[in-house]
């Protein structure tokens, strides 16, 4: 098994084949930027705001060689540095608001004995979690207690 890629962005690994057309639908979930303001403003002059438009940085795996790996698999294959990575697995695929399970990684503790958090966010909420923690603004606890009760967060 090759490991993932290195990259600037936070990697969005498909482990699950089984339907071409889910995977799609949700590619366009996270790729799409989500404007927070259900009604589009637009200023004066007509150009919508388009600060309020928001979109995670991801570097889409889309790779069979990775069908199947469990969280604790993808971390032992992700860049040593990574401390997000996103994965679209059948849970993502199958399950209304297609809630990719997203990992945080430990790097508090030594390679060997690194560990890691789980925690699914539905597609459209993934800018969410991914813009914050890249620039350190709210840390992985904030979403983790802003989740429902049934382990997904869906948004503040």
């Amino acid at each position: 098994m090759k490991n993932l890629p290195q990259s600037e962005a936070t990697l969005l690994i498909r482990t699950d084949f089984s339907d071409e057309d889910a995977w799609q639908a949700l590619r366009t979930a996270v790729t799409t930027p989500y404007d927070e303001n259900e009604d589009e403003y637009e200023y004066e002059d007509g150009d919508e705001d388009e600060d309020d438009d928001f979109l995670a940085m991801l570097h889409i795996v889309d790779d069979p060689a990775y069908g199947d790996l469990t969280a604790e698999q993808i971390v032992a294959f992700a860049p040593a540095e990574d401390g997000l990575l996103i994965v679209a697995d059948k849970t993502a695929m199958t399950a209304p608001g297609m809630p990719l399970l997203a990992v945080h990684v430990n790097h508090e503790v030594p390679v060997e004995r690194r560990g890691f958090d789980e925690l699914r966010v539905v597609a459209r909420q993934l800018w969410s979690i991914e813009n914050n923690l890249a620039i350190a603004n709210m840390d992985w606890a904030d979403f983790v207690d802003a989740a429902d009760e049934d382990g997904v967060f869906r948004g503040f």
